[in-house]
């Protein structure tokens, strides 16, 4: 059976708004709070609060930089190596992979020029978080979602 490709133009249009919108929001924070800050928003259930984060989700893997740079290298490598696959994937696919991209990206510039993750999110039961968090997990739950109930023959 023959598989339709799709253009990756819209996939990229999401990487790169992801990552404006994410860095756009980092830079504002970082320029008018100070580190530390917490604003609740609704008391007890969801503040604003500036952290920089040295490690990943949870904070693990504190300071350890040279990994998550190899680990986006590694990301950079597989997009570049399947990126002809990603055309004649479904949907979820080609936009999970986009979102997840972006989000990388987006952590990967803060890594770079802070050596920390820029976090503002704050819903106290969870770890502070940002906009590149959320593209990461929500292309993550995308491509589950394509690979556990869309059959290969489903395009979107």
């Amino acid at each position: 059976m023959e598989t339709k490709e799709h253009s990756m133009v819209p996939a990229w249009i999401t990487v790169f708004a992801l990552l404006i919108i994410d860095q756009a929001a980092k830079l504002y924070v970082e320029g008018n709070y100070a580190l530390g800050t917490s604003i609740p928003i609704v008391e007890d259930i969801f503040h604003f609060t500036y952290i920089q984060n040295p490690g990943a989700a949870f904070s693990i893997l504190e300071h350890q930089q040279w990994f998550f740079i190899g680990v986006n290298i590694v990301l950079f490598g597989a997009a570049v190596r399947y990126y002809r696959r990603l055309t004649r994937e479904s949907g979820w696919i080609r936009y999970g992979c986009a979102l997840l991209f972006g989000g990388a990206v987006g952590n990967l510039i803060d890594r770079l020029r802070l050596g920390a993750v820029i976090d503002f999110f704050d819903f106290r039961i969870w770890p502070v978080f940002n906009i590149a968090d959320i593209g990461i997990c929500v292309g993550v739950g995308m491509m589950m979602y394509a690979i556990a109930f869309l059959s290969t023959d489903e395009e979107e």
